[in-house]
């Protein structure tokens, strides 16, 4: 019971002793970690990690050699120097904007993609086949692709038709996009 007693008046006195440097040195270590920092909410944390310090270290503070106000702003310095160190180490960040694209997927995915249409595209007649060679990875218009298969216009419309009704079949009702797999 009195080991209890006791530390509850131990952590009164260091609740007290740190309220009291907070009133002396309180603004000062703020003014001085905004002048490091740049910044009054990082000063702030800087001025509470710094209070958190010297309660861990109450010794540091009493025992005489030098002054507490100093042990406090190097204290202060010491935290600013080792978050600047901190953040230096680590890659920069860099902000999306237009000039900076987002980082795209990983290009396996595009790879197990094309190989999946392709091999959906093999299951279909060489008519549908080639009416989608035509018209999705040759880029040719619906006369165009006529013309390239010596069939009429409407062929073509109703042979792209039922090849993209059969590839979405086989994809269980999914969109199926066919530009750009070819590549």
């Amino acid at each position: 019971m009195a080991a209890l007693f006791s530390r509850k008046r131990e952590t009164a006195a260091d609740e007290a002793l740190i309220r009291s440097l907070y009133e002396e040195h309180g603004r000062a270590l703020l003014a001085y970690a905004t002048r490091l920092t740049g910044d009054r909410a990082a000063a702030e944390d800087v001025v509470q990690e710094t209070l958190v310090r010297a309660w861990r270290h109450p010794d540091a503070l009493v025992n005489g050699k030098g002054s507490v106000r100093g042990w406090l702003l190097t204290v202060a310095r010491n935290i600013v120097t080792d978050r600047v160190r901190a953040k230096a180490a680590r890659p920069q960040e860099v902000a999306e904007s237009p000039a900076t694209p987002p980082i795209e997927r990983d290009h396996a995915d595009q790879v197990v993609d094309s190989v999946v249409v392709l091999e959906a595209l093999d299951r279909l007649s060489s008519d549908h086949r080639d009416v989608l060679m035509e018209i999705y990875f040759r880029g040719r218009s619906v006369t165009e692709a006529a013309e390239a298969l010596g069939v009429p216009p409407g062929t073509v419309k109703s042979r792209s038709y039922y090849a993209l009704r059969a590839l979405r079949e086989t994809f269980g009702g999914q969109k199926v996009a066919l530009k750009g797999v070819a590549g």
